[in-house]
């Protein structure tokens, strides 16, 4: 027995002193604040297994040919009614959590040009402008640039459609850059074809001015059933009005 603990004793300290050696690169580039650290480590492992569950999971069960492809962040991949709440729209849910606008960048062909939509519903940039993190809204504007160009010169005639950031308890400190992105973003989607932003933020503040807690499930961040059914009253007449058919 002991002869097999010494090898796993040692890969345990191998890799304790890996995440100590990466985390010492991250003081160095970010400065010491254990936020920005822990947001550097997090950029770190990526997202690589989970873009290579979804092709795993194309290969046995194929999407249908133009659908309309909803992807983004954790307010994505919780929407677990996204199916249902389309109907009669055929969507993909291609939202992988904790991602930030750059990720769905370097990700972009893969889930989205991959399946060749004749839509793109976006929700990102939530992440990015979390406490700690080092990014701006103009970042965060610039990286929807990039994400409308990738998709562009495979897809000129897909339609992409940007959701805005939404408010939250838990992030509400950060609602103003919040709010300076999507101003960000919305004004350069009026300068583009077949890019339309959808407005979901303002809906979510009552006649006075606050943000109803029942629009979130207990972490203060994520939408509940509630917030969803807000989405979605918004969302599917866009798509149903130019997609219905």
């Amino acid at each position: 027995m002991k002869q097999h603990q010494r090898p796993l004793a040692r890969t345990g300290i191998l890799s304790a002193l890996g995440c100590l050696c990466m985390l010492g690169i991250l003081s160095n580039v970010y400065g010491g604040s254990s936020r920005v650290m822990a947001w550097g480590l997090m950029r770190w492992q990526g997202w690589e297994p989970t873009i290579r569950q979804f092709e795993q999971h194309d290969k046995t069960n194929p999407p249908k040919p133009g659908s309309i492809v909803f992807t983004g962040s954790s307010s994505i991949v919780y929407w677990e009614s996204l199916a249902s709440d389309m109907k009669p729209l055929e969507v993909i849910n291609r939202g992988f959590g904790g991602s930030e606008f750059s990720d769905l960048d370097e990700y972009a062909k893969r889930i989205v040009v991959a399946y060749r939509p004749k839509a793109v519903v976006v929700y990102e940039g939530d992440n990015d402008l979390a406490q700690g993190s080092p990014k701006t809204p103009q970042s965060v504007a610039n990286d929807f640039r990039k994400f409308v160009q990738i998709v562009r010169s495979d897809l000129p005639e897909t339609w992409i459609y940007i959701v805005s950031i939404k408010p939250s308890k838990l992030r509400w400190s950060e609602w103003p850059r919040m709010k300076a992105a999507d101003k960000l973003m919305l004004d350069f989607s009026k300068t583009q074809q077949r890019v339309q932003y959808i407005d979901v933020a303002s809906a979510m503040f009552d006649a006075h001015g606050n943000l109803p807690s029942d629009l979130f499930i207990s972490d203060g961040l994520h939408p509940s059933v509630k917030c969803y059914a807000l989405w979605t009253s918004i969302i599917k007449p866009l798509l149903l009005q130019r997609f219905g058919s």
